[in-house]
């Protein structure tokens, strides 16, 4: 209650605020700039970037920085000697109950002078009208239109204080007049190189006859240039070699605003000490290429061994050896080819991925024959064996406490041909929070092998031309196992992968899990009831309408409550499952279905798992950098499971279960195929805020050998990345009413929509509605409630809406999201809206960096 108080007397102090507080009695406080183009408003934020005086941000229109900032004391240090001298014995009284060093410190304390200290650093001063200032901001504006082609616009400003007398809003306007246009293209190239070169590529010149004249163009035309000469032998070319002469005349009629353009491109400029020399550009071709893969050794150099290879000569030491052909692999530089730049990306991004090296330094030396170029690399050994540790301590409402312990030993160019070997070990050991099992503490752990190949390694086939070495190929086997103890029916876990990644861009990337093999073995199936609560209780609720029945009576507990009689778990659970489905007790029909559903589920999660998989993955996205805000991206993947294993069995006779099921190793494998979309979109809106909004859907159809989805491969809805108004697997399917322990089914429908914005400092908040569902289609669930049956299903879509809080550490970022019920499909359909929308109903999730 007391903290509830104090947030709401903080949010009463904040609303009181007065915005023009600190604001003078002659000044304006800035609340809006406007720009008109010939009185058209512009919305555009690089124009708005151009005002010198921006308003107040604010967060959802409230400007909660500035009204931080107005409760902050303008003077605490004299608002402290007023008060301490304001009574005639106040200061005396204090300096002999503390003493007049701490009464000093006093005025230096957090409550009397740092706090209003630190409501200045996190709040924002309030904007001023500064009229010179606004001028300034004028010459940007008219100075961006002229870039533009308007080169005879005007400027002007109008202040608005209609509203209010204290409160200005700025309206810039411009009057563009009439643009210029280039009427002819001409070029002055000194070299004969750089003529020859550009005349093969002019048609695609971003500089056109009868464009309107736009700086921007001129920049992307000179850089376009650029990259075209340094990747077509002019290794040392300066952009600054490009300028453009630009003629124009500004007293012609407005009907002959027109430009003429010349394009220069000079020679080379060598500075010296004194002096700047210049040198015809020319076509150099790559001669010796020289590679030295231990530059860093102390060995002396007649320990230094030479071996030729192709057209590389590679300098090594003793102390470091690694195949020829695996640097011939990474290094794109070729004997008597014309230089590229390119060529020289493409070498330090594939050294760097090998793992092995640290940061490649490539220098070119001019060789004494005039256009050939001498390629050195120097490469430097990371070291060969390298071990990393992590320590955690968790928590959570099925574990009172958990430490856990893992490391990882990292053993580079095993094979001398860049195969870097992984071997890993974690374990994790606590307590348990309630008493589900007779010992009170779980325990789990678990070892992986990963051995990383930097090619496509397939039997027979040379893959390096579908492939090239550029898109960094990478092949990956990787074996491992965990064992658990007291965490739910103790799995022991075996996996497999063979896989392929390669990465044709910065934009693009494939992965290959050719073979993906998990086998699942449950040890104590026998705990099901005991560890999936939800689904016990449905049953034992069904037998307490027989507990009469004398045949049932060894299976309820002798000891329980007379009026209340619990089924003994397991074999009294076990004995009323084959009653029922056997006909030894009548039921009704709907006990009877009920009963045989449950005994599905129980199968179906107790069931040991053998899942023989083949993937494939698509990503693709336009980001530029982690600081771009205006993306796209979009994920593809298909999945196939059991389709070798049921080819063989064409050849191979499998044994069969009384469910007709193919068994491998005693095992039913599944068979099933998977496909999902995922599509991102982002939107900078402007001043750090983004919209964001996410589409998924995925669904994965068991056919053959199998009737369901194995749990690990099936959907579940709810969670701090999914609709973070539920708890993970407690949406769904359809509009069932979260019956079971942990809801999954095989078809998912998620759409996400979050606007984010900046708070105070490294605070951001957020505002988000999540919109989804899971449900059973295809496989053998047949209750209604759960399963899509048409587009009349899409009812069944479940909408979280709520706020978030973010804490931006710059490596990770924290996050707290509080999600409302917004319409539950697991309710009657008149009260699906709003029924749960309050905070007592409300769900907090806690997650690390942004949900999509």
């Amino acid at each position: 209650m007391a903290k509830l108080s104090l947030l709401s007397l903080l949010a009463i102090v904040l609303l009181s605020c007065n915005s023009l507080k600190k604001v003078e009695e002659d000044e304006y406080l800035v609340t809006k700039n406007l720009i008109y183009a010939d009185s058209v408003k512009i919305n555009n934020e690089e124009l708005e970037s151009l005002i010198y005086q921006k308003p107040n941000s604010t967060v959802l229109g409230y400007p909660l920085r500035l009204n931080l900032y107005n409760l902050a004391k303008e003077n605490p240090d004299s608002s402290y000697n007023a008060w301490l001298n304001n009574k005639e014995n106040r200061k005396k009284r204090l300096e002999k109950l503390l003493s007049t060093k701490q009464v000093n410190r006093l005025g230096e304390s957090f409550l009397v002078k740092g706090l209003s200290e630190w409501l200045k650093d996190i709040g924002e001063a309030p904007t001023i009208l500064d009229t010179t200032r606004t001028r300034l901001s004028l010459a940007r504006l008219s100075a961006y239109y002229q870039g533009k082609g308007y080169f005879t616009n005007n400027t002007s400003y109008v202040i608005d204080t209609t509203k209010n007398k204290r409160k200005a809003k700025v309206n810039y306007q411009v009057s563009l007049g009439e643009p210029y246009i280039i009427d002819s293209l001409s070029n002055d190239i000194s070299s004969t190189a750089i003529d020859s070169l550009y005349f093969l590529n002019s048609a695609n010149s971003l500089v056109k006859e009868g464009q309107q004249f736009d700086l921007a163009n001129f920049n992307m035309e000179r850089e376009r240039l650029t990259g075209i000469f340094r990747n077509s032998g002019i290794r040392n070319f300066q952009e600054s070699s490009i300028t453009f002469d630009i003629v124009r005349d500004t007293v012609k009629s407005a009907d002959d605003q027109k430009m003429n353009i010349t394009l220069n491109i000079g020679d080379l400029k060598i500075r010296g000490e004194n002096e700047v020399t210049t040198s015809a550009y020319k076509v150099e071709k790559i001669n010796k290429i020289n590679i030295y893969t231990d530059y860093l050794s102390t060995s002396t150099l007649d320990s230094i061994n030479i071996i030729e290879y192709g057209d590389y000569t590679i300098h090594y030491s003793p102390n470091f050896d690694i195949k020829p052909k695996t640097l011939a692999n990474a290094i794109f530089f070729k004997k008597d080819s014309i230089y590229r730049d390119v060529d020289k990306i493409r070498t330090s991004r594939q050294l760097n991925a090998l793992n092995i090296f640290k940061y490649p330094n490539i220098i070119f030396e001019a060789d004494s024959l005039g256009n050939k170029v001498n390629t050195n690399i120097y490469l430097a050994p990371k070291p060969k064996y390298s071990l990393g540790t992590n320590f955690e301590v968790s928590r959570s409402n099925l574990r009172r406490l958990g430490v856990g312990l893992g490391t990882t030993l990292l053993i580079r160019n095993i094979f001398k041909g860049a195969e870097n070997l992984s071997i890993s070990a974690d374990g994790a050991y606590g307590l348990l929070s309630n008493n589900t099992f007779e010992a009170n503490y779980f325990s789990e752990f678990g070892g992986d092998i990963t051995l990383d190949f930097p090619r496509i390694w397939f039997p027979f086939i040379n893959t390096s031309k579908l492939i090239p070495n550029y898109t960094l190929p990478k092949t990956r086997i990787a074996i491992g196992t965990s064992f658990q103890n007291n965490i739910g029916l103790d799995k022991q876990t075996f996996n497999n992968v063979l896989g392929y990644n390669w990465v044709p861009s910065d934009f693009v990337n494939h992965n290959v899990e050719l073979l993906n093999i998990q086998f699942v073995r449950n040890v104590n199936s026998n705990r099901f009831f005991n560890v999936y609560r939800n689904t016990f209780e449905r049953l034992d609720d069904i037998a307490d309408r027989y507990e009469t029945e004398p045949e049932l009576a060894e299976f309820f507990e002798s000891d329980s409550d007379p009026d209340d009689p619990t089924l003994i778990i397991p074999s009294g659970t076990t004995g009323f499952i084959d009653a029922v489905e056997n006909g030894i007790i009548a039921t009704s029909t709907t006990d009877f279905n009920d009963v045989t559903r449950l005994e599905e589920r129980r199968k179906r999660l107790t069931d040991n798992n053998l899942i023989f998989a083949t993937n494939y993955t698509f990503n693709k996205t336009n980001r530029e950098g982690i600081v771009d805000n205006s993306f796209y991206q979009f994920r593809w993947k298909l999945e196939s499971a059991g389709n070798l294993l049921s080819a063989f069995s064409n050849f191979i006779p499998f044994n069969k279960n009384d469910d007709e099921q193919l068994l491998v190793f005693g095992v039913p494998f599944s068979q099933y195929i998977k496909n999902e979309f995922e599509y991102v979109k982002y939107w900078d809106l402007s001043r750090s805020n983004v919209l964001a909004t996410r589409a998924f859907f995925g669904i994965a159809i068991p056919y053959g050998n199998s009737d369901n989805i194995p749990f690990v491969r099936s959907y579940f809805a709810g969670g701090s990345n999914d609709n973070r108004a539920w708890f993970p697997y407690s949406l769904g399917p359809g509009s069932v009413s979260a019956v079971n322990d942990f809801n999954e089914a095989n078809l998912k429908l998620a759409l996400n929509l979050e606007y984010r914005f900046p708070i105070v400092g490294d605070i951001n908040g957020a505002i988000f509605a999540d919109a989804g569902n899971i449900w059973n289609v295809f496989d053998n669930v047949e209750d209604s409630n759960a399963t899509f049956d048409s587009f009349a299903s899409l009812k069944d879509i479940a909408l979280g809406t709520g706020l978030g809080l973010r804490y931006d550490f710059t490596y990770f970022l924290f996050r707290l999201d509080l999600g409302f019920k917004t319409y539950n499909p697991a309710e009657i359909q008149s009260e699906r809206w709003f029924k749960d929308y309050n905070f007592a109903n409300a769900v907090l999730q806690i997650g690390i960096n942004y949900p999509f």
